[in-house]
This record gives structure tokens, sequence and C-alpha cells, in this order.
């Protein structure tokens, strides 16, 4: 079958390649039609066979999902299939971060046998080209032994030079997971240290790559060497006021309730009948706070990765938040909270997902593992609806 004009060409395309071109267009610029249709811009020869159409509807899927996942660095999460992309373009590819961490004595626990998250990442397999971050290594040292703080600003801008990172590099995190730890070094160098470059999660990490048949690097890493590859240049970071709350905050906003508080801990542990952990804890959670369970935000399985964005706002709308507040462009601080402030960052990368800005975004790094082992800090018990703000 022939077409004898453009029109008709663009007729036959498929709703669902039609609804791909304003991305595509925006991903290609005016130049789009002659590329992704040079059969049809071309003045010689029958412009619309089978063929043509197919590589039409080929070449505006590809440049839908070029753009949705170029959007997507911007906000914080990336698809494998976007990064496998941009590293065979070759050239500024974005620097690859493992920041995998295990909680022990849990499903996100290591595998048996594991030597460690980082024995593992030097030992491979791992994604090409990739860095280790130990969120421990550099911690600041707590007076009551919390784990992992936030690092001090020299600590961090060293890291980040060992890493390979300056102000300007794009960054993809990813952990051996599939969606756990990663959000952590997310919300720390994008919110907390406000690196202007995009920095991304990636969808499904480590199991999604292996899943897809990608390449992967095995045996000794760049960073086993010793003393690894030459640190950059030391840029100078800033920590972003209002980042990161203490206990003190915390305790004036349980009192007054004036920014919203979710609790990404598991619902059983949120409520007061799931045991902790961590020894010493006790029960219940922060008053007032609402429960946004992190396992609940990612699929289950071998491979996780963030849920779709309508069973995300469902969840937050179960939480008893006001979701139009929440979200809002402007507003007050909103606060996340855990167990030890890393799946907090889980809860944050869903929020920003579903539209809240980063600049609302607030930390309790001390989170349960401090609040819940103070002798004096208010508990309560139960699914926290009542306390709807």
């Amino acid at each position: 079958t022939s077409c004898s004009n453009r029109r008709e060409a663009f007729r036959r395309l498929s709703p669902a390649c039609c609804l791909a071109m304003p991305a595509a267009a925006r991903a290609f610029g005016a130049d789009l039609p002659r590329r992704a249709f040079p059969a049809m811009v071309d003045a010689s020869g029958p412009c619309c066979t089978r063929a043509a159409l197919g590589s039409a509807r080929r070449a505006f899927a590809a440049a839908a999902t070029a753009a949705a996942d170029s959007s997507g660095a911007s906000r914080g999460l990336v698809s494998c299939e976007w990064l496998r992309q941009e590293l065979a373009r070759g050239a500024e590819v974005p620097r690859i971060v493992d920041a995998t961490w295990y909680l022990a004595g849990t499903a996100w626990g290591a595998p048996d046998g594991s030597p460690g998250a980082k024995a593992e990442h030097l030992a491979g397999p791992r994604l090409p080209g990739a860095r280790f971050f130990d969120v421990e290594a550099v911690a600041k040292r707590h007076p009551k032994g919390l784990p992992h703080m936030m690092p001090d600003e020299d600590v961090f801008a060293a890291t980040m030079a060992a890493l390979g990172i300056r102000r300007s590099t794009r960054v993809v995190v990813y952990d051996r997971i599939g969606l756990f730890s990663a959000p952590r070094f997310w919300y720390m160098l994008k919110v907390v240290y406000g690196h202007p470059a995009d920095v991304a999660v990636l969808d499904g990490g480590l199991p999604r790559w292996k899943e897809l048949g990608y390449p992967m690097e095995t045996g000794p890493a760049a960073d086993a060497q010793e003393g690894g590859a030459a640190p950059l240049a030391t840029d100078t970071w800033r920590k972003t006021p209002g980042a990161i709350w203490d206990m003190d905050q915390m305790r004036e906003n349980a009192a007054r309730r004036q920014a919203p508080v979710f609790d990404a801990r598991p619902a059983a542990r949120f409520q007061g009948g799931g045991a902790e952990p961590r020894p010493g804890m006790r029960q219940g959670h922060i008053p007032g706070s609402m429960n946004l369970p992190f396992p609940e935000l990612t699929t289950q399985g071998p491979v996780r990765t963030l849920r779709p964005e309508a069973e995300l706002r469902d969840i937050l709308r179960r939480s008893g938040a006001s979701t139009d507040e929440v979200l809002a462009a402007k507003g007050g601080p909103v606060v996340t909270t855990c167990g030890s402030g890393m799946t907090a960052c889980i809860a944050h990368l869903v929020l920003h997902q579903l539209g809240m800005p980063l600049e609302r975004c607030a930390l309790y790094d001390g989170s349960w593992s401090e609040w819940g082992a103070a002798p004096d800090t208010p508990v309560e018990t139960g699914d926290g609806r009542p306390s709807r703000l």
C-alpha cells in the first residue's frame, strides 16, 4: 500500500505514535520530521510503504523513550535502557556509583556468603566504570553512635573528588538490591549538597541490569587499585540549610504539628507491632507522623523497581496525607524518617517523582535509631491516620 501525500502518512500512524510526537519533537527539535520520516520528506519515490510506516513508528517510540528518560534524569530516576544508551555514546557519560548498603537480619540484608557490599563491588559483577561509595566510611561520628550520619563538608568534598565527581558531573547511582540504599546517595548529593548537575537513581539497579543482559565488569575494579584513580581537584561543597533535621526540630514539630512527617518503615514497625532490627529501640512512631512504607513503594521479587505513578499516588493518599498540600510547588518542609535515615530517602524520591520540589525536602537523619532509643521522646502506636495534617 502507498500513500499519495504526507498527510495520509501521518494519519496512518498509530495513536500511540501520535501521542509520542510532542515528546519526540522536544527530544529532537525542529529536525524531527526529516530524521523520523526521511522517505516522506524527500521529494523522490513513493513515500509511505508499510516499511516506512514501521520505521516511523519505531523512530517515534525511540524518541519518546529518550525524551521521557531524559526528563527522568532531571527528576532523579532513570531506566537501565536509558543508561545503556548513554554509555554507548561514549562521550560525557554519567559517573556511575554503586551505593549498596545492606540491612542485616532483613530481606534487604546481604546474600548468604557475601563478603560485604564493597568486596562484592570490587570483585564484580558491577556496572561498567562504576565506583563504590561507602556510606559508613564517610559518615560523621555521632556521640550516640548513630549509624551513617551525613558527612561533614570537608569529608564529602574529598569523597566526591575520589569518586571523580565535579559540580558539573552527571551522576547515576545504583545498588545491588534494586532500589534500596541508592536513594540515600541521591539525597545526599542532590538535596543536602545541592549538586547542580543531574543525579539519578537507576531504577531496578544491578538486578535489572543483569535481567536485561547488559555488559558488566568483573575482576579488579578501578577503585580497587592502590589509592584508586588520581582524584580530581576538590570542589567546594556546602550543605543546604533545612535539608537535614535534628531531634530538637522533630520534638518541636511533634508538639506543634506544622510540617508533615512521613515514616518509611514497614507498617508493622510503624504501628508498634513489629520488632526493630536494632536492639534497644522502643516500638511505635513519632506522634503526628504518617506511614509511607518503603516496601510498598517498590515492586517485589528479585528485581525491585519503583511502582507506577498511579500506584504511588494511591499509597500516598492512603497514608492519610493531604496530597495536594504535600505535593504543592510551594509550601513548608516535608520531613521523612525511617529506622536510620536510609529508606526515608526512598520516600523523598517518590514524593519528588510525584511532583514535590526538592526545596521542600527535609530528612530526620537520626530517625528511629535516635528517637526510639531516647527514654523521654513521645511515642504513638497505631496506623497514625487520625493525626492527619
